[in-house]
């Protein structure tokens, strides 16, 4: 019956199961065979052995008495013969003289030798395999005069078949991580792109997998050297790559902290740019922790602005050990160091150390105008339904009325206190602690009290932090080290200025739409970005179509008082005081975000200004912006972007390349001119000793920094816990409950409930009994 079975199966599937006829091999038992396609021939010893001789031409054989002028050439020679055969080579024995020089070198098949642990079959541990089979094949290198090598033996009979052609890109003879593939690996990790993608990436760039020259683990391998390569001195390196850059730029600014024991705690750069952008945007900053950017678990704390494009731009940055007050205190004192002034506001979240360590900073120490603190809104909003309960915030109508005095910044202070008074008397939380202590600090966190802060309305949640975060996570991972940070660092600040270049040029190289007649609408579309432009632009049409004049003053000295009704605020006339110069509104838009409301610009059209004032410009908001800055901090040397230039060039290189290959086509007798040209400039390189000196570690080197040569000052710093840190912060039942909501709910197939599965589905257990 099995039997039988077993042939049904062969025959339905075509399968050769159990059926030793159907196998068919091919052994070569004639040495002087010469059958199409063979690169060897075989012959049986008297013993029974077979060996194999391989068939290469006689210009890539070694021969006895063949001279070389260094063992690396006649390595190299080996190699390259061994490529053509199919077999790997390695280094053998040697024998030396006195004076240490080798005056005999073996160079061997890779099977040459027995693995003794296979061979006494003790395995234990990781399931590993041996290729050795005690192969003779080798070539033996003998001393001669004038420092020079000569072939003493050459055995070239191997006791087991050559690597088949479609696998010899596997052999070792075949695999090396070129300067361009170290390139490539490195260049990709910069963006946050593995060794798996930039392996394929690098499969398209070189026409396929047997092209690259290296395997997805000689990949792995090269990034795991390199890690080892900073290893212990991660700390050190990363302050001597900053030297390196004051060195070539005086207004790079950086500064560092060490415990007692040497290891780094804190680290503080900003660099020519920018401390460029702080002097034109660093009126508003915000400033928020982000973690897991570093194996050591350092908080990494960018200090974020808005730039004339309205997009988030970078001051400086910090790595701090911990989250505390003097860690912090220290973050704070360097900026101010570094930019000459205290910003005008800081928008932070509720961290306890930053409420302590911003008023005792950014004081009027030493005739420096002291920083508003201000605290993010939606931090303090999220919190709502947690401190008060879900049925209360999302059952009722609590928030909305809630929200329509703590979001408002058309309300006075006493029209909000009026309010809030009127909302909490009505859901009866008087005696609410959380609430006191939220109408306490009030002043920190409600528009109302900023109405008359410039700029102030600029930010109002740490959301600009948020985003700077994100975009700093898709550069950034958990395991990297400080050097490998920071170069991730400079790739993602060169693709956020070179975003602001690109908006830069669609600015001063466009003119946008204009929507209405108003002459002022395009005065104002040659002097704001393009995206303040259109928020202007929508100010401007508001103010044409949306308003509503309910009173208008004779004009006393130049000045004309109006009351304007705006159709989509109820219950609110906002008064206007304008003239040709200027215009002033009890909204108070222009003083808290620097750009002019509608209700003055309707008051602008009635009396019949056509140019936009000059007075209502903000220079933050031009298109000339960075023309305002100080020359002093916009020196910026390119001798640290040096590795930079080197990867365009490669880059150049093997785009140049494929345009040739693509031009010569399908067409056997181009490609063969190709290849002839190549292999010519590849002698030519050789024969100059191009390259030759240029190791992989002085690759690594020009790649992450050289290697501090004596005793380290700086050490790596130590792993620390931080709060931050997913893995290791205690998280709280809400935010249990948050994820365990999203994920899947599993149901029963039979009845859809998801208290069992249908294995123990109750009416299906009914069904059968």
């Amino acid at each position: 019956m099995i039997i039988t079975d077993l042939t049904k199966i062969a025959d339905n599937q075509g399968s050769v199961c159990g059926d030793l006829s159907r196998v068919s091999s091919c052994v070569i038992d004639d040495a002087n065979d010469d059958s199409e396609g063979d690169i060897s021939c075989s012959r049986i010893s008297p013993g029974g052995n077979r060996y194999y001789v391989p068939v290469v031409d006689a210009a890539f054989t070694p021969f006895v008495k063949q001279i070389f002028e260094s063992l690396d050439s006649c390595l190299k020679f080996y190699k390259e013969y061994g490529r053509y055969c199919g077999f790997d080579v390695r280094k053998g024995c040697d024998k030396r003289d006195e004076k240490g020089t080798t005056i005999l070198k073996h160079f061997v098949c890779s099977r040459e030798g027995f693995n003794e642990l296979f061979r006494n079959k003790v395995v234990r541990g990781r399931r590993t395999v041996s290729r050795r089979c005690g192969c003779k094949a080798r070539v033996v290198l003998k001393l001669m005069e004038c420092n020079r090598y000569a072939v003493h033996n050459f055995v070239e009979e191997h006791n087991h078949p050559f690597v088949d052609e479609s696998c010899r890109q596997f052999l070792r003879v075949n695999r090396e991580m070129t300067v361009g593939l170290r390139s490539i690996v490195f260049d990709a990790a910069k963006v946050n792109i593995g060794c798996s993608k930039s392996f394929s990436l690098a499969k398209e760039m070189y026409g396929g997998y047997s092209n690259v020259g290296a395997t997805l683990r000689d990949f792995r391998n090269f990034n795991r050297d390199l890690k080892q390569y900073v290893g212990e001195k991660d700390g050190q390196m990363m302050i001597d790559k900053f030297k390196v850059m004051q060195e070539a730029s005086s207004s790079f600014y950086y500064a560092y902290d060490v415990d007692s024991a040497g290891h780094l705690t804190k680290l503080f750069w900003a660099d020519p740019v920018g401390r460029r952008y702080f002097e034109i945007y660093g009126d508003a900053v915000s400033f928020d922790a982000t973690f897991d950017t570093n194996k050591y678990n350092m908080v990494f704390a960018p200090f974020t602005g808005v730039d004339k494009h309205d997009r988030c731009v970078t001051f400086a940055a910090c790595l701090l050990l911990q989250e505390s007050v003097s860690d912090y205190s220290w973050a704070f004192e360097q900026l101010v160091k570094a930019m000459g002034r205290n910003p005008v506001i800081i928008i932070t979240d509720q961290c306890p150390a930053m409420k302590v360590a911003i008023p005792a900073v950014f004081s009027n120490a030493n005739g420096l105008v002291p920083t508003k603190h201000r605290l993010c809104m939606w931090h303090i909003m999220n919190k709502f339904p947690i401190k008060l309960g879900n049925r209360l915030c999302k059952e009722t109508d609590f928030m909305e009325k809630l929200k329509k005095f703590i979001w408002s910044s058309f309300l006075e202070i006493d029209e909000f206190e009026k309010g809030w008074a009127e909302v909490i008397k009505e859901f009866k939380l008087e005696g609410n602690k959380w609430l006191l202590d939220m109408y306490e600090i009030r002043s920190s966190w409600i528009p109302a009290y900023f109405r008359d802060e410039p700029m102030f309305g600029l930010l109002r949640t740490t959301s600009r932090s948020e985003s700077e975060n994100f975009f700093f996570s898709q550069f950034h991972k958990q395991g990297d080290s400080l050097c490998e940070f920071w170069i991730r660092y400079q790739s993602a600040m060169d693709r956020q200025r070179n975003e602001t270049k690109r908006l830069n040029n669609e600015s001063n190289s466009s003119m946008p739409t204009t929507l209405s007649t108003w002459y002022i609408e395009d005065d104002a579309a040659k002097l704001f970005t393009r995206t303040i432009f259109y928020k202007v632009q929508e100010e401007i049409l508001a103010g044409c179509l949306d308003m509503q004049i309910k009173r208008m003053s004779d004009e006393v000295d130049g000045v004309t008082n109006f009351e304007i009704r705006d159709v989509k605020v109820k219950d609110k006339l906002f008064k206007v005081s304008v003239s040709r110069s200027h215009a002033v509104c009890s909204c108070k838009k222009f003083v808290m975000c620097g750009i002019v409301c509608r209700h003055s610009f309707c008051g602008l059209k009635q009396i019949g200004v056509t140019k936009f004032p000059k007075t209502l410009v903000l220079n933050r908001w031009m298109k000339i912006a960075e023309c305002g800055s100080s020359s002093g901090s916009i020196s910026v040397e390119n001798d640290f972007l040096k590795m930079e230039q080197v990867s365009v060039k490669m880059t150049d290189i093997c785009y140049d390349f494929r345009q040739v290959v693509d031009k010569a086509g399908l067409q056997a007798d181009r490609l063969d001119y190709v290849h002839k040209v190549i292999k010519q400039l590849n002698d030519d390189l050789d024969s100059h000793g191009v390259g030759v000196d240029f190791t992989k570690r002085d690759h690594m080197a020009a790649m992450v920094g050289e290697e501090p040569q004596g005793d380290l000052a700086v050490l790596a710093p130590n792993v620390c816990k931080n709060k931050g840190n997913y893995f290791k912060r205690l998280i709280s039942e809400r935010e249990k409950a948050v994820t365990k909501s999203k994920k899947r709910v599993r149901r029963c197939k039979e009845c859809s409930a998801v208290t069992h599965d249908l294995r123990t589905c109750p009416n299906r257990n009914r069904g059968e009994s």
